[in-house]
């Protein structure tokens, strides 16, 4: 949805009598928010927003939507990876009466096995099924103490009629196929990130294909599936939960904050939480019955009076607040005996249709962990890969998937869209909603040349870009089409003027010569768009950076996009005086030429031109240095980026022999548009490049 708003504060600070300076030219100080504010996991966010912001069914449903793929990306499976065969085991049953407890594996990928044991309950099925998550308690799914039992949650889950999966997360008892550093802190390097590999991911879809091993087995009612889990635990119920609606109830437990997120690796995946929180996730349940357990001596102690309203909102949408429900112990960080009866007896109402008011917790005979592991002589099925070896063999799959959907023609290209727009698009973060504003702050000539000074505005994310206007010298404000040309510099708006800053340059002579407006902007962290000095440092490996903020590349886009939203729109008006504009032209110079690329999906373009500097983008240290956008590799990178531009007219320059241009053809070709593209080894003169983008090459 576009604002249409304008803020006009017009300087004339430039006349005809003297020259004009390089510094007539700056556009001033801007106060971007993405400068001083960088979001991490114990900001506090203002949930109770959510009842004004979503006031319709369908506006939250089309924001669910759009957080469930954002998981789905942060988690590295989107597209969606095969779903290999489960080959699962289940063995060394143990007899305690009314229910069995056994040892039970299944690869959810190709050699990497997730890891647990199976409860069931003696008797006629199907029964409900259960997934139980353990958290981050050093004894995994073994642990019993007084703050948190998994086999008694397990073992009565059983006796009252539950089919219940109590599995590991990755790196804790049997499942070691990953190396796991202090603090569970595996797979957090850049690299990894990159490829959208991380821990959260891997544990997400471990959860998402322990529930295709529930539904496998034939006591199982595949239509009665829950999850629930605390703590670590609690992040993986309400993710699945989240992005599964087989899940059919969900009781996270001691997680669900407003102002802590998870301080674990595994729960910080890259992307997650960019304009989002824990609270937003949760909320995506609706309208399943949701149960909310709390304690007043952890993150969750304002449950009560602030979380569980924001998501009561969402349920009134749907009618379902009967479906919610939240209660809150006084103890510590837990899943203690009051917190299991409540989940049991919540349980109870929704998967059994009980009508009991409490369910009790029966004191059971717990198994030795020996007897409870699947590999007690750490010795894997043959076949296993080695640890450390899954990253290798993701990126293979990823690459393997990405090349098989390579466009043929008009429908794989169709297939391609639907399966990889999505990626990248939550790779780069690209927001559903701008609302573009104006800000005129000078005007003066140069050459002969009108130059407007204006600041780009996004109230949403209270961005701010600094830009140059430069009018057509006949231009006139009388309301027919204008043409206009978006120009991109690694260095910023100065590089499209002359070496002393006093004349514009020949690329944006060339284009007002064929009567284009033409706008230079300073995108993120370029030109005179800086951090002030005292700024929060932006360091892409601390913190969780980029699990709650977007990178430098990432912004740049963002910035690409806003820009040509604002001149799509009305607001455009105060500067260009033309309610409409004609055609809409970019060109991306340097190393802004690749920002450019992967921002031509996102927007409405006509023409386009790109450097691509010569360089090889098969190489993760070039995106690594350069162009670090997790799960960009996942997301097929700039193959398909400009797979998905096509069949706009394009101009790919400088290739030097290096980049990879076959994607370029190839999806050109599928759409019956080899005309449209233009590819040259060298760099052409601006003059000629000014020619590409009027269409008069």
């Amino acid at each position: 949805m576009i604002v249409l708003r304008v803020t006009l504060v017009i300087l004339l600070l430039a006349s005809t009598a003297r020259n004009v300076e390089a510094m007539d030219l700056e556009v001033g100080p801007v106060a971007d928010q993405r400068f001083s504010l960088v979001r991490h996991l114990n900001m506090e966010y203002d949930v109770s927003k959510m009842a004004s912001q979503y006031k319709t069914r369908e506006e939250w449903e089309k924001r669910a939507r759009e957080i469930r793929e954002q998981i789905l990306g942060a988690a590295g499976l989107l597209p969606m990876p095969r779903r290999c065969l489960l080959n699962a085991r289940i063995f060394g049953r143990i007899d305690h009466g009314d229910y069995t407890v056994e040892k039970a594996y299944f690869e959810s990928y190709p050699g990497f096995y997730c890891t647990g044991n199976l409860y069931r309950p003696k008797g006629k099925g199907p029964f409900p099924g259960v997934l139980n998550t353990h958290g981050h308690w050093a004894e995994g799914r073994f642990v019993d103490n007084e703050s948190s039992s998994i086999p008694t949650r397990a073992a009565n889950l059983a006796k009252q009629g539950y089919v219940v999966f109590s599995y590991d997360m990755i790196g804790f008892n049997d499942s070691k196929q990953v190396t796991i550093p202090e603090k569970h802190d595996a797979l957090g390097d850049r690299r990894n990130r990159l490829w959208g590999i991380s821990l959260g991911g891997l544990q997400t879809w471990n959860s998402i294909r322990a529930i295709d091993f529930l539904q496998s087995l034939p006591d199982v009612d595949p239509a009665r599936i829950a999850v629930t889990g605390a703590s670590g635990g609690g992040t993986q119920t309400f993710l699945v939960t989240a992005v599964d609606d087989r899940v059919t109830v969900s009781a996270p437990v001691c997680m669900v904050s407003a102002h802590m997120q998870g301080g674990c690796r595994c729960e910080n995946l890259p992307n997650l939480r960019i304009d989002t929180n824990n609270v937003e996730i949760t909320a995506t349940a609706a309208p399943r019955p949701l149960f909310l357990v709390a304690a007043t001596g952890d993150w969750t102690k304002n449950t009560l009076e602030i979380e569980c309203p924001a998501i009561r909102s969402i349920y009134k949408l749907f009618g379902a607040e009967d479906k919610l429900a939240c209660v809150r112990f006084e103890a510590g960080h837990n899943y203690n005996k009051n917190s299991r009866e409540a989940v049991y007896t919540f349980f109870a109402k929704w998967l059994k249709n009980s009508d009991l008011t409490y369910v009790k917790e029966e004191a059971v005979k717990l198994d030795s962990k020996t007897d409870l592991l699947c590999f007690p002589d750490g010795k894997l099925p043959e076949g296993s890969l080695a640890p450390d070896e899954i990253t290798n063999q993701l990126m293979k799959e990823s690459e393997k998937q990405l090349v098989e959907n390579l466009p043929k023609d008009e429908d794989t290209l169709a297939r391609f869209r639907k399966l990889y727009e999505p990626a990248l698009r939550t790779a780069l973060a690209i927001p559903s909603r701008f609302a573009p504003t104006v800000e005129l702050r000078g005007e003066l000539l140069l050459d002969g040349i009108t130059v407007r000074k204006i600041v780009i505005r996004d109230s949403i994310r209270e961005a701010q870009i600094p830009a140059l206007v430069f009018l057509p010298q006949h231009y006139a404000g009388d309301g027919t089409p204008l043409q206009v040309a978006l120009l991109v510099h690694e260095h910023g708006k100065v590089a499209f003027l002359s070496a002393d800053g006093r004349a514009p340059g020949e690329l944006v002579k060339g284009l007002i010569e064929k009567g284009w407006c033409v706008i230079a902007v300073d995108v993120f962290n370029t030109g005179e768009h800086t951090a002030p000095e005292g700024s929060p440092e932006r360091n892409f490996d601390k913190d969780f950076f980029d699990t709650y903020n977007r990178t430098d590349t990432a912004e740049r886009v963002y910035d690409i996009v806003l820009t040509l939203k604002l001149v799509r729109s009305n607001a455009f008006c105060a500067v260009s005086g033309r309610r409409e504009p004609g055609k809409v032209a970019i060109a991306g110079l340097g190393k802004a030429g690749l920002w450019c690329l992967l921002a031509a999906p996102f927007s409405e373009v006509d023409r386009l031109a790109v450097d691509v500097v010569g360089i090889d983008v098969s190489n993760d240290k070039v995106l690594l240095d350069d162009y670090y956008v997790p799960c960009l590799r996942r997301a097929g990178d700039f193959r398909t980026a400009v797979a998905l531009t096509a069949p706009t007219n394009l101009l790919i320059y400088n290739t030097q022999g290096r980049f990879d241009t076959s994607w370029a053809v190839a999806a050109y070709s599928a759409a019956a548009s080899q005309e449209r593209l233009q590819i040259l080894q060298d760099k052409p003169a601006e003059k000629e490049i000014a020619a590409w983008l009027c269409g008069n090459w």
